[in-house]
């Protein structure tokens, strides 16, 4: 952790333990941890041997610090209006984060936090008109208790626009629910009023119209069972890709960066795939958004054994409308959806049960 990211956390605990805590401390927490994972990134990028990458990944800013950091900013003042803005920062960053348990299991950090913040949305802020970034951090967080306060901002809140942006967040996690047709139906209706209500609305650097058409989006092109758009880019060596260039083979999708968290294992395990499947009809494929010298080197050093597309402005994350890494598709011989979502048991499974179940080649 950086220096200046340890005074800043140290600092905003002490102020914490007292009645001193205020929307300053929690900008301050947030500004240290953003400015220090910049740092961060940019010496990874920098690192030129597996050795120096691992050197640096150890440094890696400690997300939980910073979310202790804030939540003991927050506990106290949840009731209090200027809570809703770094609350949802702390929402978005919560369900990502481990801590150890006496057991020496890695178990999710915050649950206990997260319902905290879920009770005192409910409780003091229904009809805030500061909730747009607190709509958006419920869909971080997929459980029907999000989805369900969701739904009641999106029918209750006095301002439209919010009842808008609500719609959207509904509509977003109705997504990891299942393609069902009551289902889309009800995501559909969702987004339609999102459009309506709050097109014009900010997010960060978007519109709530914006990504309200990247969900219809997704409806159209890229749930289970659709034929996956073709990517078309160029490698970190600046040669030609097609994702049809797999045509008839089982495709893993993964859109990635060395910096996102847990790389070290996704890319571990993305390596046991390649060489499983290595004589079966399969291929993984990247997506890579780092820059283009930063692959070159993982490619050369052989922590990367799959090709990817070089993405370092994310044109491909848009062209499937990723919002942040790592990311899955699952895509059998067709090309067609089959899953969506983070890496893990359930991605190696889906592979296995698609490879299955091709009809054998040959005579």
């Amino acid at each position: 952790m950086s220096n200046s990211l340890v005074s800043c956390i140290c600092l905003c605990l002490l102020l914490a333990g007292s009645a001193l805590a205020s929307p300053a401390d929690a900008a301050r927490i947030r500004s240290g941890y953003e400015t220090a994972m910049t740092e961060w990134s940019l010496r990874l990028q920098a690192a030129a041997t597996p050795e120096a990458r691992n050197a640096v990944w150890q440094e890696r800013p400690d997300a939980v610090a910073a979310a202790d950091a804030m939540w003991r900013v927050l506990a106290p003042a949840l009731a209090e209006e200027w809570t809703l803005e770094p609350a949802a920062w702390f929402l978005r960053m919560a369900p990502n984060l481990l801590r150890q348990n006496a057991d020496g299991v890695m178990v999710p950090a915050y649950p206990q936090q997260i319902e905290e913040v879920r009770k005192a949305l409910e409780k003091h802020h229904l009809s805030s008109l500061g909730l747009t970034p607190m709509c958006m951090a419920l869909v971080a967080n997929p459980d029907p208790r999000s989805l369900s306060l969701l739904e009641k901002i999106q029918s209750n809140h006095p301002d439209k626009e919010i009842q808008g942006v609500a719609a959207l967040g509904a509509a977003m996690l109705l997504r990891s629910l299942g393609d069902e047709d009551d289902l889309m139906e009800n995501r559909l209706t969702y987004l339609k009023k999102a459009i309506i209500e709050a097109v014009d609305v900010k997010v960060d650097n978007t519109t709530i119209g914006d990504l309200a058409r990247d969900e219809v989006y997704i409806i159209t092109h890229l749930s289970k069972g659709r034929e996956a758009p073709d990517l078309q880019g160029v490698d970190s060596g600046g040669r030609l890709m097609k994702l049809s260039d797999h045509k008839g083979k089982v495709v893993v999708v993964l859109f990635w960066s060395a910096a996102m968290d847990d790389a070290a294992r996704t890319l571990e395990s993305a390596r046991m795939m390649v060489g499983k499947h290595r004589d079966k009809p399969f291929a993984l494929v990247g997506v890579n958004v780092d820059a283009v010298d930063q692959l070159r080197r993982l490619v050369a050093d052989d922590t990367v054994t799959w090709p990817n597309f070089s993405d370092p402005q994310g044109k491909l994350l848009k062209e499937y409308r990723v919002g942040s890494v790592p990311v899955v598709y699952v895509l059998d011989a067709a090309r067609k959806v089959h899953y969506v979502g983070a890496p893990g048991a359930f991605v190696d499974l889906a592979v296995e049960a698609l490879i299955q179940a091709m009809p054998p080649t040959g005579g």
